[in-house]
């Protein structure tokens, strides 16, 4: 068992006590936000009025009027954590004493906005017996009616309590392909539409979010043309709408009334194909018999992927042959698909429970740096929630909970990179920017990995499926610790790093590992809403000043709130910073404002301002994902934000750039493609 030891409180009766509770008079009003009136609920002071909207609009069980019904953070958390803690000695995690610290830990890092699960947790935890605790699914399909039908029925489960699932639909013969009783296939295509009206459906988590999913089709599949081309057609058929007069809106009758709105689409290629890219050469479609169906030119697919990315952002690109370098579990199969935002990537039928920490609430005051400290000890007490959350999880599927159970995948990662960076007066895309990126992401991995083998050691050994992988799991944990000795700079945390890592390696050598995957970065949507972060995941501030379209109706304005301190960092005075602050809010931009053109890049976000002219170009997007990527078990959730007038070919270039530099994924959105998108800089 593990013995749990007190890093934050310190040994205190309960980490509520160690801050300062506020009576606020509050009182929920239906589904939308927290208006302060006259019942008395409690709020800790620092969470915002946004973060306490968003719980209350997402996580607060039980029907309104209702007795059952939650009202508080405390309510909340104190759901959770107890029942973390509780399934953690229920299992011999730890003893009792050791549970109640755990508890108290686990709630300090919620509380002061450390660290968030994914939603499924807040849904789910405490209120159901057996809860779907993961975010991210990955399903297979087998070319029958019977596995087509089933494998929207365990969609179907999955959004309704708040996950999302990704499918590689390559098995699927194709609508050239004869069927046995005669005929022809419908095609994967074809299937997807069925699949896509009922996501549109079932919301997820019962709420307003739309359900999520992901299809992938490889590149050799004989209606790959179709595939890539299917969802920039119903995007023209949107606009035809909306000039005719009809709703544009996120549920509005234009974009509901085409398909292909509920899903990622991501096309599969392999270092083959990308070498015949280069050279210019031919490539083979086939059958599901091996039979070559088509031979086609490997540029005109890819200049046929960039087209429709720039039409409509759709589809992405994953890199089959980086994924499967740094597989764990190789023998035991290979890495097809990866859940729709595409962070995690794993065997087909397999869940992975996600949790992100704040990056903006480990820093050393005053400094450029990390406390590592307690940095390692959040990723030591998430690691282990996430390990227990594993066990008392239910599964859509038989062959997803067998899989869960011997591979027990994680997705620790972490949000406000962007924040962080621009709080030390970084600029994002720059070297040092990435260099900071880069040992923090180490760091955390070589963490995640040096818990997961302790937890081997200390209850009950490695996970079921390391055995039969032992030689190349190890393998890729010796490419992640070369990787981390090849870093330059950020000599503290490098050398952090490179301790998690020689910990990890000599601990799982011994006792082997109890997760197959331990991180992936993942978009931390809602989650960085609750942790009150200015950026999402890996990815810089879209805007200065941004503008959210509400799935349900409205706008929110959202101004970033990490200008006054990094303004603070370059030097400027308190009435200096008070005027530029005053600039931006009044113009959405600090271009024009009072600041020195050489702090401009500090400030740099991924959209142009309206009034602007400055914005982070693609390539540096391209290479902090890059920088990062080394360090992860999955891959990286993020876009590639392209101004609206780049070209096909500049789309084409930067998924080349991805694949040079050894990406798992990539996504791009070009500004303005759609009609309407969530975020905009006006």
């Amino acid at each position: 068992m593990l013995v749990i030891n007190p890093y934050f409180t310190n040994g205190t009766n309960h980490p509520f006590d160690l801050v300062e509770w506020e009576r606020r008079d509050a009182v929920i009003q239906g589904e939308g936000s927290v208006v302060f009136e006259q019942k008395g609920v409690e709020f800790p002071k620092f969470w915002s009025q946004l973060a306490t909207n968003v719980v209350a609009q997402k996580y607060f069980r039980g029907a309104l009027g209702t007795p059952e019904r939650e009202y508080s953070l405390r309510q909340l958390i104190d759901r959770v954590t107890k029942t973390i803690a509780d399934e953690g000695e229920k299992r011999g995690y730890f003893d009792h004493n050791s549970a109640v610290v755990f508890e108290r830990e686990l709630a300090h890092l919620i509380l002061h906005q450390k660290m968030a699960f994914n939603s499924p947790v807040w849904f789910n935890v405490g209120v159901e017996s057996a809860p779907q605790c993961s975010a991210c699914f990955i399903n297979s399909v087998e070319d029958t009616m019977e596995s087509i039908l089933t494998l929207a029925k365990t969609e179907g489960m999955l959004f309704k309590y708040g996950s999302g699932t990704g499918t590689n639909l390559s098995p699927l013969r194709s609508s050239r392909e004869p069927l046995k009783g005669g005929g022809s296939a419908s095609g994967p295509v074809s299937f997807m539409r069925g699949f896509d009206a009922f996501a549109g459906v079932i919301k997820s988590g019962g709420k307003t979010r739309r359900a999520a999913k992901m299809v992938i089709l490889n590149c050799d599949h004989p209606d790959i043309r179709q595939f890539i081309t299917c969802k920039a057609h119903e995007e023209k058929k949107a606009h035809a709408l909306i000039d005719a007069g009809y709703d544009g809106s996120f549920n509005g009758e234009a974009y509901n009334s085409v398909f292909f709105q509920n899903s990622n689409n991501s096309v599969r290629v392999t270092d083959e194909f990308m070498n015949a890219v280069c050279e210019g050469g031919e490539y083979s479609l086939r059958g599901r018999d091996g039979s070559v169906i088509e031979t086609v030119n490997a540029r005109d697919i890819w200049r046929e992927i960039a087209g429709a990315a720039w039409q409509c952002g759709d589809p992405g690109v994953q890199f089959d042959s980086v994924c499967n370098e740094w597989h764990t579990s190789p023998v035991s199969g290979r890495i097809n698909a990866s859940n729709p935002c595409a962070e995690y990537m794993y065997l087909d039928d397999s869940a992975c429970n996600l949790a992100s920490l704040n990056l903006r609430k480990f820093t050393l005051p005053g400094s450029r740096s990390l406390d590592v400290r307690s940095f390692t000890e959040a990723v030591d007490l998430t690691i282990l929630a996430q390990e227990i959350i594993v066990g008392f999880s239910s599964y859509p599927t038989p062959r997803i909970w067998d899989n869960s159970h011997r591979f027990r995948p994680l997705g620790l990662g972490y949000a406000n990179l962007g924040a962080l960076l621009m709080s030390w007066g970084i600029p994002y895309d720059s070297d040092e920017g990435r260099n900071y990126a880069a040992a923090i992401t180490a760091l955390m991995t070589g963490c995640a990995y040096r818990m997961s083998a302790e937890i081997a050691r200390a209850c009950g050994g490695p996970c079921a499926g390391f055995a039969e992988n032992r030689e190349p799991f190890l393998a890729v944990i010796r490419k992640h610790y070369q990787a981390c000795d090849e870093l330059i700079g950020q000599n503290e945390i490098k050398r952090a790093a490179l301790w998690q890592w020689d910990m990890a390696q000599m601990i799982g050598l011994i006792h082997g590992f109890r997760n197959s995957q331990t991180t992936v970065l993942a978009p931390t949507g809602t989650i960085g809403f609750m942790m009150d972060c200015d950026t999402t995941g890996v990815e810089p501030d879209i805007a200065l000043v941004k503008y959210k379209r509400l799935v349900g109706g409205g706008m929110l304005k959202i101004t970033n709130q990490t200008v006054t301190e990094a303004l603070r960092v370059l030097g400027y005075t308190d009435a200096q910073r008070e005027k530029i602050v005053e600039f931006i809010e009044n113009n959405d931009t600090i271009e024009g404002s009072a600041i020195a053109p050489e702090h401009l890049p500090v400030f740099d976000c991924a959209f142009r301002a309206e009034k602007g002219t400055r914005s982070i170009q693609p390539i540096g997007h391209i290479k902090m994902m890059a920088a990062v990527q080394p360090f992860l078990s999955g891959a990286i959730s993020k876009t590639v934000n392209m101004p609206s007038d780049a070209t096909v070919e500049d789309i084409a270039e930067i998924y080349m750039l991805a694949w040079k530099l050894r990406l798992k994924a990539v996504a791009i959105y070009r500004d303005g493609c759609k009609r309407i998108q969530p975020l905009s800089t006006s």
